[in-house]
Order: structure tokens, then C-alpha cells, then sequence
């Protein structure tokens, strides 16, 4: 939902009633995420999407009639459907779609959940997707060291909301979107009643390091993904705001010594992505040798083959592991055939997006099998497309 945040929360301060249409499950090859929406607001116009055009009809007369006085439904698009050659999902996937009306008097607590996103702080929103208590919110904050649990809203019975908390704080801090099934007082392993927990965790974060040309078209791409981008270099002549003008943060420090303050901090998770492009000796062994010992997503490094070698051989002299010196992606990015530093920052980012998704880079005309997992045409190097997900 975070995407249509901004449009919702201004027909719902409004007064105005809203369509939603939320993806809460999906199967194959489907085109969006659990968690993606699409709006029929009150003029008619549509926000977002939940199929990438496939059902957009479809959903849009749905939501309509919900906005408009309908009770919540679940609707059910793919190629096995019936109507799969009118409403069918083109890429072969199936998703659940559950449309309801959003205003002030079905979910008061909306407001609660923009002013958490737009504060950065970690929310989960929980609402029951099925039964008579369809359509039931309760909203559930990140939990902090020494304070008490916060919650906003109710799904029924205080039973229930406390299941459901205890489970939304679990799927928030990995930041994922799931259906949970409970019994109707929030049973473990009841049956009936079904829970869609949509986390907003704080947007990733990418690191880059080193002032270059290189760092600032890195930073444009992660910003386009939806990071949350850092830039750091030690020299203040090139940490500019005028060479900057758009990221989130802009630090002069000794790239190490920021890291390594980040870390006592908390400021890092496992999906986080540390670009280091200082090119330079002095700045990257002692940079790298923090890095590669984090739980981060991904950490790469610019430089040519022999850079590499000499790099490889001081961080052994430091103590490092070859399990450590394995996640290192050195020299950084794919083999696009990149020249310029936007196609260089466009070559890093599909690395960073092929290692986050378990991809192998290789054209998709070349492999087989629905397309979120394909595999090779060729025999000798083909997996299931099960495992093909899990390979590196």
C-alpha cells in the first residue's frame, strides 16, 4: 500500500470513501507482491496496481461497487479461472485480491498508520480478510527496548489481537506480507478466519562510498528502487551538497569509521547494500574489513582484477575468513557492457537485485518455465524451478 499512501490519505482526511484492492496471496508467476493495491477513488480515478494491467479491469469495477456500498470480497484472477481469456492473469500466476471501502468510519485508525510510515517508524497493518469480520483493522508498531507493546484498532476479541501482534511483530521486523489463519479467539491452530498482515518497514538502506562520478549515478539508481541512500567520503571537496543534490544523507567521515558507528548504533540490517567505490587503498581495506563481517545484504567493491587480488591478499593479512572474503562482489556489477557511469550504476543495481532475489543475470530467452522462476534450457545446468530460486 505504501505506494498510494500519499493519494489515500488525502481522500480519506477528505471525508471521501475509497476502493481498495489489496494483493494478499499470490501463486506462479504472478506480477505484483502481496501487498500491492490499487484505488478507485471517489471521482473514479484508479492509483496503483495489482496485476501490471492483466485484471485491472476487473478489480476496478469490483472496487467500484465496494466504494460504493458493497460489502469486502475476495476475488480470485488466473489462468485456471473460467474467465481467465477475459479477466485471466496474461503471465500465467493467480492472485487473491481482497477489495474493500476505506473512510473515515471503516477505518479510523488509518490516519495512526500514515503518521507511523511518514515518521519512519516500523507499523504493521493487520485486517481480516474473511468472514463476518471482514474488513477489521488492527494496527501494530515495531516494539522498543523497555517500552511497552503498542497497538491501534481491534480484529474482535482481545485473544485475537494478541496472536495476531505476537505474529506481526515477527513478519515486521523481516518486513513481510503474509496471510495468517486463526481459530475466531485467535486459536494457533484454528481454522476460519484469516488475517492479512502488511508490513511498512522502514525503506532499506544502500551505503555508497566514495565522491565519484560512479557514486552519484549509484545513489540516483537507489533511490529509484526505493532505498534509503547514504553517501559518505571522508574528502569534503567532493561531498557536496551540489554534487548530491538528492540523496538522504550526505556524510563527511572516514568511510570506516561511519560504518563502524552505524553498527554500534543499530542503524544496519540484512537488507541493507554497501556500495564502496572509493577505489583507494587507504579507504577500502579498513572499510571492507568492517563490512565483511556485517549481516548485511550485499556488499560490493569497484576495481579491476588485480585491484582485487592485492585487496584480497591484505584483508587475509587482517584476519578475514574466506567465507567473509566470498560475499565480496568484486569488481562490482554485471557484465552489461557498461561504459559510462549510468550504465555502470544500471549494471550494479542488477546485481544487487539478482543476489536479493536468488537471479542467475541471464537473458530470459534463454531459460524456460514461468519467468519469476525460470530455469536454463540447457539440460546439464537446468534445476526445478523450486530450487532454481534458491541457487546462487
Amino acid at each position: 500500500m505504501r505506494e498510494a499512501l500519499t493519494d489515500l490519505a488525502t481522500w480519506w482526511t477528505g471525508g471521501d470513501s475509497v476502493g481498495v484492492a489489496t494483493v494478499v496471496r499470490t501463486y506462479h508467476s504472478a506480477p505484483r507482491p502481496a501487498g500491492a493495491v490499487m484505488l478507485v477513488g471517489p471521482d473514479g480515478s484508479a492509483v496503483g496496481s495489482v496485476s501490471g494491467g492483466c485484471v485491472e479491469g476487473a478489480v476496478y469495477d469490483v472496487a467500484t461497487a465496494v466504494r460504493d456500498g458493497a460489502g469486502p470480497t475476495r476475488e480470485r484472477y488466473g489462468i485456471s479461472d473460467s474467465l481467465a481469456e477475459s479477466v485471466g492473469v496474461s503471465c500465467g500466476g493467480i492472485i487473491e485480491v481482497f477489495v474493500d471501502r476505506v473512510d473515515r468510519t471503516t477505518f479510523p485508525e488509518f490516519g495512526e498508520l500514515v503518521a507511523a510510515v511518514e515518521a519512519g517508524e516500523p507499523v504493521a497493518l493487520a485486517t481480516v480478510i474473511s468472514g463476518d469480520r471482514a474488513g477489521g483493522h488492527l494496527l501494530v508498531y515495531g516494539e522498543t527496548p523497555g517500552e511497552p507493546r503498542r497497538r491501534h484498532g481491534t480484529l474482535g476479541t482481545a485473544r485475537l489481537d494478541d496472536a495476531v501482534t505476537d505474529d506481526a511483530l515477527g513478519l515486521l521486523s523481516q518486513g513481510q506480507s503474509v496471510v495468517l489463519e486463526y481459530g475466531r479467539d485467535g486459536e494457533r491452530r484454528g481454522e476460519g478466519l484469516e488475517v492479512f498482515v502488511d508490513s511498512f518497514a522502514p525503506p532499506p538502506r544502500m551505503i555508497v562510498f566514495g565522491a565519484i562520478d560512479f557514486a552519484a549515478a549509484v545513489a540516483g539508481v537507489g533511490s529509484f528502487l526505493g532505498y534509503r541512500v547514504t553517501v559518505c567520503d571522508a574528502r569534503p571537496v567532493f561531498a557536496t551538497d551540489r554534487r548530491f543534490p538528492d540523496v538522504d544523507e550526505l556524510v563527511v567521515d572516514w568511510p570506516h569509521r561511519y560504518l563502524a558507528g552505524q553498527v554500534a548504533i543499530g542503524a544496519l540490517d540484512e537488507r541493507t547494500v554497501l556500495c564502496v567505490l572509493t577505489h583507494d587503498p587507504k579507504f577500502d581495506i579498513p572499510l571492507l574489513a568492517v563490512a565483511l563481517r556485517l549481516p548485511v545484504g550485499y556488499v560490493g567493491a569497484m576495481g579491476s582484477r588485480r585491484t582485487h587480488t592485492d585487496r584480497l591478499a591484505k584483508l587475509r593479512e587482517l584476519g578475514l575468513t574466506e567465507a567473509q572474503l566470498s560475499r565480496l562482489s568484486a569488481p562490482i556489477g554485471l557484465d552489461l557492457g557498461a561504459r559510462t557511469p549510468a550504465e555502470t550504476a544500471i549494471s550494479i543495481a542488477a546485481e544487487i537485485i539478482a543476489r536479493q532475489w536468488r537471479g542467475r543475470g541471464r537473458p530470459l530467452s534463454e531459460l524456460t518455465g514461468p519467468i519469476h522462476h525460470a530455469r536454463l534450457t540447457d539440460e546439464s545446468e537446468s534445476a526445478t524451478p523450486e530450487s532454481a530460486t534458491l541457487r546462487p
